[in-house]
């Protein structure tokens, strides 16, 4: 039940021996519970003295609290441990996401990054809660116990004995299937929410296409299944605990038959008899604990699983082949079979095969293709954020791997589908790129991407608090923040546009579209789009199509003749062919 990767975690083999030498106190101190209630009742029976009866009683009861002492200080050492590590787990969890990027995310699901770091994070905790302890306790206390026992009575410790690996057979039998029923449910549970997320993102599409009713019953179809694999899983752990019950109840009657002949034969003393009887339950009490909470850790086990296979991704971390890098009008980039290939999209599947591509200058390239042509991918690539699997690239002829540089990202502004605007001020936001420009610089960003209306009607103008994704602002002046953000960045000369404008309405497109012209000055433009006014905007244009570069040239060039350009555009004109 602990997965081997726990020893590999700061602070875990020093807690199991601190845990183990506060179970074996408690298993001694429980010994001794029985040992003098045990003993108060034999002189009780044999009507000796009330100093005979006190004395014990008094033992006990320092027994009980030192025990309920020891496993309160058991509780809270667990505690700490499982606070402290859960939260570092979710550091570098969160850290691990930041690190590999949009590849990670397309590959593992957000609504799956996003379950596994909140409630994952808290089923794991429940996990570190129990699974030490109830361990502890199943692997120290009844050995005790039971050494204890045999001194006593050979029989009822042969009895005993025999009674728990029946026990745990049973308990190894439905815990498998319990453990198969686990798995199944925490699979399901991430596929649904991913699925949830999704529709939640795209819901003002899916109502605007008018399928959101028939996405709902999509999302009911998987939550349904969920619903139904938890009750069959919920339905094996009951199963398991009843029968774990069942044995240890049934052993503690014959246990208490044979001890109860035996006085009436007179082949032994009460007080070997009694002890035992009254040791008996808390014997069983570790197994019985655990199984109680066998589930609670299955779901913690299968969460914790999870997020080690994500830490243990391999990812490549920023690089710094790229040495002395400036971005200048004489600058080139050169592109030569690269290749990427989505996780999971199979081996013959290749998601992007570039042959070759030459970028250079302050060109304005235009990257256009059908949804799923590959433009996102290769956009992404050429930021740095999915690296190729394959690549022979030369930067100001310099050879790199690939474009994760840090020397290049320094460079470079991205502007995707949906700028990523935080909770924050509006000038903090705008000084995305540079946290410590001035108001001066900031107003003057804001100025050439045209805010200042829209913050002139503001009653705290800069200073206004917007939420968390952009919420409480348009879609259009979410987008002139984030060229604010281009505009403050001085420094970088490559931009990166990934349909900037591809949620917006023609009008407000039309109104950004001044700003962005006078932004590409100066700059090593990358474009994707799917709208035919940037298009002739462009100095040079890549045609997508299934993950390769099919056409490319300038627009007049590629115009001149009926291939794949002239074919794309006449299908974004809506001609018939």
């Amino acid at each position: 039940m602990i997965d081997k990767r726990l020893f590999r975690l700061p602070g875990t083999k020093k807690l199991l021996l601190m845990l183990a030498g506060l179970t074996l106190l408690q298993a001694f101190v429980v010994l001794f519970q029985g040992k003098y209630l045990a003993e108060a009742l034999v002189n009780s029976w044999e009507q000796k003295s009330l100093q005979t009866i006190i004395y014990p009683m008094a033992l006990f009861a320092v027994a009980f609290v030192l025990r309920h002492l020891f496993n309160l200080i058991n509780t809270k050492i667990v505690e700490n441990y499982a606070s402290k590590t859960s939260e570092d787990i979710r550091s570098m969890l969160l850290d691990k996401v930041y690190q590999a990027g949009p590849e990670m995310i397309s590959e593992e699901g957000t609504g799956n990054l996003v379950t596994s770091s909140l409630d994952g994070i808290d089923l794991v905790e429940n996990y570190f809660k129990l699974i030490f302890t109830k361990l502890m306790n199943m692997s120290i206390i009844p050995p005790v116990l039971l050494i204890y026992i045999y001194t006593q009575n050979v029989a009822s410790g042969i009895t005993l004995t025999i009674i728990v690996p029946l026990v745990i057979l049973f308990m190894i039998i439905l815990g498998l299937a319990a453990q198969s029923k686990a798995d199944a449910q925490y699979k399901q549970y991430t596929i649904l929410s991913n699925h949830f997320l999704d529709a939640l993102r795209g819901l003002p599409t899916l109502k605007m296409l008018g399928l959101s009713k028939r996405y709902a019953k999509n999302i009911y179809t998987v939550s349904d299944e969920y619903r139904r694999r938890t009750m069959n899983t919920l339905r094996i752990a009951i199963l398991s605990t009843f029968a774990l019950d069942w044995l240890t109840t049934l052993g503690i009657a014959i246990l208490a038959v044979f001890l109860g002949l035996g006085l009436i034969n007179n082949s032994f003393p009460l007080f070997p008899a009694l002890v035992t009887l009254i040791l008996a339950p808390e014997y069983f009490l570790p197994l019985r604990d655990f199984s109680n909470d066998y589930h609670a850790t299955l779901n913690g086990k299968n969460a914790l699983n999870s997020i080690f296979e994500i830490l243990e991704r391999s990812s490549k971390s920023e690089a710094n082949e790229l040495k002395d890098f400036s971005w200048k009008q004489d600058s080139q980039i050169e592109i030569n079979n690269l290749q990427f290939t989505y996780k999971g999209a199979g081996n013959n599947a290749v998601s992007l095969d570039i042959d070759k591509l030459k970028l250079s200058g302050y060109q304005r390239i235009g990257v256009i293709g059908k949804s799923g042509s590959g433009k996102t991918t290769l956009i992404r690539s050429i930021g740095g954020f999915l690296v190729p699997d394959q690549a022979d690239i030369k930067i100001n002829h310099q050879e790199v791997s690939n474009f994760k540089q840090i020397n290049w990202q320094k460079k470079l502004t991205f502007l995707p589908q949906s700028p990523y605007l935080f909770a924050g001020t509006i000038a903090e936001n705008i000084a995305f790129y540079r946290p410590d420009a001035s108001i001066k610089e900031i107003k003057k960003a804001a100025s050439a991407a045209g805010l200042n209306d829209f913050i002139d009607i503001l009653s705290d103008g800069y200073q206004t608090k917007i939420g968390e994704g952009g919420r409480g602002i348009s879609g259009g002046q979410q987008q002139r923040i984030m060229l604010a953000r281009a505009f403050l960045a001085d420094d970088r000369h490559i931009l990166i546009f990934d349909e900037p404008t591809a949620h917006l309405d023609i009008e407000t497109e039309y109104a950004l579209k001044k700003p962005m012209e006078e932004l590409f000055k100066n700059h090593l433009v990358i474009f994707a789009t799917h709208r035919l006014h940037w298009i002739k905007e462009m100095d040079y244009v890549v045609v997508m199509d299934n993950g390769q570069i099919v056409e490319q040239g300038t627009p007049e060039n590629l115009s001149n003749h009926n291939g794949a350009y002239s074919q794309l555009i006449k299908n974004m004109r809506g001609d018939q062919l």
